[in-house]
């Protein structure tokens, strides 16, 4: 039998929970082809290293992919979020701009269903491809008509983070206070085309809009440096640690590295949490164990700089930081009665 997870009292927030529909009517697509093969190669460097015990604590349902949104919710409440901001997989560049894989609208069903619980957080790309202007009139709509908060635009099936042409889209999300979180470094899954997501492109946007609060996926990998020298010089930048955090447990040295660096260059007001949870419950129980428990080793902290991770810091990373750019009260959410399967539909 799995080990019982322990409990603890932060409170966390997910800003990178995705929702990935029912693929099988894309399945079809050669570019839809062609990301199923490299999922299968991400697995590796991600899963490589896993020690014995931290795989015996998985249950059996959390190793299967579901795309049904109380397993989601099960999944939170075994691991203690409280919050996930729910994100609908556009990837239309794998189907050739014809269909997405999952709609904001079908989003917002399931956000209303459990309030409580999640979050609006509706996908706005491609914003070229489908046009500044209908992007402008969707963002205003879903911030005027259904009070949303936080957003999320991927350049890999889009454009460069900089294009000039989205400059009147930032703008307005500058206008409206929303979060917009950014996919940043390689795109990990072709036919995406990482060069539009380099970090660096970031330093260029910021500047123009220094108060559009711009939160980085995945802390620009594998261009952290990059990453922590643009949000040095702009305070407006937010670094995300989702996907990485796993290799608290698999590759804890290289984790080191990474959340060591952002510690020094930023410090720990400007990072944030986040499991990347794409239908399998063991990626948020990594995210929530490998962050909880890590701590970076004394000989890096006196090699490199890096300062200890405190107790302070985890709050503030967990789900603090984002909960005040969100104007959100960061409160525990979770009862024994959470899991309302009625009303997600099922």
């Amino acid at each position: 039998m799995a080990e019982k997870f322990k409990k603890d009292e932060y409170f966390k927030i997910d800003p990178e929970a995705h929702l990935i529909g029912n693929m099988e009517p894309v399945n079809h697509f050669p570019g839809v082809q062609m990301w199923w093969r490299a999922i299968a190669n991400i697995s590796r460097p991600l899963m490589l290293g896993a020690p014995a015990e931290a795989m015996a604590m998985l249950e059996p349902w959390e190793a299967t992919k579901s795309a049904d949104p109380a397993t989601l919710l099960k999944s939170m409440d075994k691991y203690g979020v409280d919050v996930a901001c729910l994100l609908p997989e556009s990837m239309m560049d794998t189907t050739g701009y014809t269909s997405r894989w999952c709609t904001n609208g079908e989003m917002a069903k399931i956000v209303e269903g459990n309030p409580n619980r999640f979050m609006y957080q509706p996908n706005v790309s491609p914003i070229k491809h489908k046009g500044v202007e209908n992007t402008i009139w969707e963002l205003e709509y879903w911030v005027k008509e259904k009070g949303a908060k936080i957003f999320k635009f991927y350049p890999p099936e889009d454009t460069y983070i900089n294009d000039p042409e989205l400059w009147p889209f930032y703008k307005k999300a500058e206008e409206l206070g929303i979060v917009l979180d950014i996919h940043t470094g390689f795109c990990w899954v072709p036919p995406g085309k990482s060069k539009y997501a380099l970090p660096i492109l970031l330093d260029d946007v910021a500047r123009d809009f220094p108060n559009l609060k711009l939160v980085a996926f995945h802390m620009g990998y594998p261009y952290c440096n990059d990453l922590n020298m643009v949000a040095l010089g702009h305070p407006n930048v937010y670094l995300c640690l989702s996907l990485l955090i796993p290799w608290a447990i698999t590759a804890p040295l290289k984790f080191a590295s990474i959340i060591g660096e952002a510690l020094r260059f930023i410090g720990p007001d400007r990072i944030i949490w986040g499991t990347d949870y794409a239908g399998f419950s063991a990626q948020m129980g990594a995210a929530v164990k490998g962050f909880r428990e890590f701590q970076i080793p004394e000989d890096l902290r006196k090699g490199y700089g890096y300062p200890e991770i405190t107790e302070d810091d985890r709050r503030k990373i967990f789900g603090l930081n984002l909960a005040g750019l969100l104007g959100i009260e960061p409160k525990r959410r979770i009862t024994n009665l959470s899991l309302n399967t009625e009303s997600l539909g099922h």
